[in-house]
């Protein structure tokens, strides 16, 4: 408020360029605090190679979970050793549901307040844009699991990352932030919708896109 008021400058904290929200430390945290969770195997839901159902055989994993807890569990076998990643993140359009990892609510209250929860009983909150944390939640939720992520490419991994318009500008600053500035590689534009979205307020948008970082190029 000095500042804007005032005909010269206002002495303050020292200016640097930077890329910031209410609780990016909190998510660098979020990213290196211990987890006591382990991967369980359902051989119920397995197939093997062959198809043959409860098969132990397959090349593939698929894993249900808190992805943040599974990226941090995959760091034990594959830290440095993933080629690609592919991420389709919530684009943060106000109707998205985030998890919110330190509610301060009993579990009933909140199941009776809200009604949402993912299958393993975990708080999820709906993240609208009336939020006074909207970007800030968002930016906090993608920075902790990009952080994990880089961790599991290998130097010459590359990650693939979905968004539109809603957090783009955001996104790409925060894996400037997390992979390097020279690491970006190149943002697609994707045409997902040749008639435009109708519910769009102005220009009736057909595209998303794709941003690639790599780890080391």
């Amino acid at each position: 408020l000095m500042q804007e008021i005032s005909t010269t400058v206002v002495e303050g904290r020292e200016e640097r360029y930077q890329f910031t929200w209410p609780d990016k430390k909190k998510a660098m945290l979020a990213a290196n605090a211990p987890i006591s969770a382990t991967l369980r195997p359902v051989k119920a839901d397995s197939v093997g190679k062959d198809g043959t159902p409860g098969g132990w055989d397959s090349e593939n994993l698929y894993i249900e979970g808190d992805n943040l807890d599974v990226l941090k569990l995959l760091r034990e076998t594959y830290l440095g050793k993933v080629k690609m990643i592919y991420i389709d993140p919530p684009y943060n359009t106000g109707n998205d549901f985030v998890y919110e990892d330190d509610f301060a609510e009993d579990t009933d209250s909140y199941m009776g307040r809200s009604g949402q929860y993912d299958e393993q009983g975990n708080q999820l909150v709906q993240n609208t844009d009336t939020n006074g944390r909207f970007h800030s939640d968002w930016c906090s939720m993608i920075y902790s699991r990009l952080m994990l992520a880089r961790n599991l490419l290998t130097e010459d991994g590359v990650i693939f990352i979905s968004i539109d318009e809603n957090e783009i500008v955001n996104l790409r600053k925060i894996c400037n932030d997390v992979f390097g500035e020279d690491q970006f590689v190149a943002q697609i534009t994707l045409l997902c919708n040749p008639k435009g979205r109708s519910q769009d307020k102005y220009i009736a948008t057909c595209h998303e896109y794709v941003l690639i970082y790599s780890k080391n190029m």
